[in-house]
């Protein structure tokens, strides 16, 4: 993706099924954990550079021992300072006990990061200041064990406002108004009454300290989720432990965030993405399995895991985004889909350069839609097979021609390419600007001057200023006769409110070239008409039922509105022709038909808060505002 965005959080847990001595002897470190979380966060960090952080719970320490660590951080490395840090404690506590490096008994009585429990948070902070405070994994504490709650999210919630009254109407006060906190003081209250009914129910039976276990063993944690996400409206992937040593991971209903799990009869592992837990424990793909939407998977004191129902499961619709862009292409799933997506755009791409195959030269940018490019060849080859059958079944006269049609091969060329030493911190525009051409190196002498196109694939546009300010110039250099930048992915119309930071509508260009669209054509009464309406739903409290934005988009074909935006990045001195080409919503679900959370380009959002969402960030860009809709 040219444009640069924010976007979800990534979650890595582990569960050690059997005593930690087992894994000192089996693995010879007391480190096993410690060395397989950093794996499984490290192949996440494409999820979050802003920070990060580390919880660990150990499940049998005596009273008056410490069994809860935690580490975060916002250094420009957090994971390196993290368990680096985590690495020293190690170091520091052995230094005089050499002999007592391979003891669980008491590693765990001494030494902190030695639990059997572990959850590791990774941050794209969509919002907020990047502070320590602000990053996974949360903890709400208390002296009763049980009542203990770890908690670390890939979430966005779109009611925060109301959540935030049921917190105080169930008489709580609350410290934020963010969704990290209310989510987590949700659960945490529902927590705390279970641990009262049970305590209520055994309290004649048992005696302290022994009733504390007893509570332990009978939490429902089942009852405790059902309980407290019922009202939640929006995309997530959350993952909590209690201080007791339970844990579990519960999917929203429409199965929006991504969440895996593994587990054997060492470990139970869940990741955000499949490769994470892939590389740490060098597992088959079929093994890693999809928690269900609507579901919690829960780890209970002993081990034992199962997948339990939580919420009505709504039609399932997994982020497309994650497939054309956000998750590790390495994913041979995921690989595949981009490559689908490259190929179906071969028809568009054919008409567009008017079926020019010797006088276009097919190129990509950035590094990450070299999956895309790979599968769009491989659909130009298909092609070109199909036509040379064509010419063989028709008959071909001469020699020449028969060799000529049976060796073209279409002409590739890595025009642009990053340089990753680079880095773009100016705030200054004009200065930022350059320096942002300055991260990327143009090949000269291969583009033919004015005779050869260039067909360029990018991920997807979304705020077009990159191909605009610098891109597209740099091509201009190369002199080419025309330039069509191609689009996996369809036209960004809606805002994102499930934990992608795509939340305000002029920064889509799709959406500014339908304002030029609507001006041209003296269609400006329908924004007036659409943010009366969204405002009306608004103050009514009944925005959830109808995407008004929707209205805008309706008088123009996806031709008109792709000309218009090839029109608005086009920089002022360009010389060359320019087109954008789009993937249509159609082929996008061909290439993903598992994943067809596509609101971003059709509006069509899994949940009623995103109705909310959108309505309310039209008005803010039609009043003129700047803040987020949520």
């Amino acid at each position: 993706m040219s444009d640069a965005i924010k976007h979800e959080c990534g979650i890595a847990l582990i569960r050690l099924r059997k005593p930690y001595q087992y894994y000192i002897d089996k693995y010879e470190t007391p480190m096993y954990a410690v060395h397989k979380l950093s794996v499984m966060m490290e192949k996440q960090v494409n999820r979050g550079q802003d920070g990060a952080g580390v919880a660990n719970i150990k499940i049998e320490v005596p009273p008056g021992k410490r069994y809860i660590s935690r580490y975060r951080s916002v250094e420009p490395q957090p994971l390196t300072d993290i368990f680096s840090k985590i690495h020293k404690k190690f170091r520091k506590g052995l230094k005089n006990h050499r002999d007592r490096a391979m003891d669980a008994k008491w590693l765990q009585e001494n030494l902190a990061f030695t639990g059997e429990v572990w959850l590791g948070h990774l941050r794209y902070g969509t919002h907020g200041t990047n502070e320590v405070e602000n990053c996974h994994p949360m903890l709400r504490q208390s002296n009763w064990r049980s009542r203990n709650l770890v908690m670390a999210g890939n979430f966005n919630m779109t009611n925060v406002d109301e959540l935030f009254g049921k917190l105080v109407s169930l008489g709580q006060h609350p410290k934020e108004k963010v969704d990290t906190v209310t989510v987590m003081e949700k659960i945490g209250h529902f927590l705390d009454e279970e641990n009262q009914r049970v305590f209520e129910r055994f309290k004649g039976v048992y005696e302290n300290p022994t009733l504390s276990d007893v509570i332990e063993d009978n939490i429902d944690l089942q009852r405790v989720l059902y309980r407290s996400c019922r009202d939640f409206d929006g995309g997530y992937a959350m993952c909590g432990l209690t201080g007791y040593g339970a844990s579990f991971v519960i999917r929203d209903p429409a199965g929006i965030r991504p969440a895996y799990y593994y587990a054997d009869d060492e470990v139970v592992v869940v990741a955000s993405e499949k490769q994470a837990i892939k590389a740490a424990f060098n597992v088959d793909y079929d093994q890693i399995l999809e928690i269900t939407p609507g579901s919690a998977l829960i780890v209970d004191k002993n081990g034992e895991y199962n997948e339990f129902p939580i919420l009505p499961k709504l039609e399932k619709r997994s982020c497309s985004f994650e497939r054309i862009y956000f998750s590790r292409g390495t994913d041979p799933n995921i690989y595949y889909e981009r490559k689908q997506l490259g190929k179906l755009l071969i028809p568009q791409i054919l008409k567009e350069i008017d079926y020019d195959l010797e006088n276009t030269i097919f190129s990509y940018i950035p590094n990450t839609a070299e999956t895309a490019f790979l599968g769009m060849i491989e659909g130009l080859e298909e092609y070109l097979a199909k036509k040379r059958k064509q010419a063989i079944m028709e008959g071909i006269l001469f020699e020449e021609d028969l060799e000529k049609v049976l060796s073209f091969r279409p002409r590739i060329e890595k025009l642009v390419t990053k340089d990753v030493k680079s880095r773009t911190f100016i705030t200054a525009d004009a200065l930022r600007d350059d320096m942002v051409s300055s991260v990327y190196d143009t090949t000269f002498e291969v583009v033919r001057k004015n005779v050869d196109t260039v067909v360029i694939i990018d991920d997807s546009i979304v705020r077009g200023t990159t191909l605009e300010k610098s891109i597209l110039t740099m091509l201009d250099r190369l002199k080419p006769k025309k330039i069509v930048v191609a689009s996996s992915a369809p036209q960004i119309r809606f805002p994102d409110c499930y934990g992608i930071d795509m939340s305000k509508m002029k920064d889509f260009v799709a959406f500014r070239a339908v304002l030029k669209l609507l001006e041209e054509r003296d269609l400006d009464y329908l924004l007036e008409d659409v943010y009366t309406k969204s405002v009306t739903s608004i103050a009514t409290k009944n925005p959830y039922h109808t995407n008004f934005v929707k209205a805008l988009y309706e008088p123009f074909t996806d031709e008109e509105i792709s000309q218009k935006i090839a029109e608005i990045i086009r920089p002022k001195d360009l010389n060359a022709e320019i087109s954008v080409v789009f993937q249509t919503v159609e082929n996008l679900h061909k290439a993903c038909p598992e994943h067809l959370g596509d609101w971003y380009f059709t509006g069509n959002y899994p949940t009623q808060g995103g109705n909310k969402v959108v309505n309310k960030a039209f008005s803010n860009s039609y009043e003129g505002k700047l803040e987020r809709a949520y």
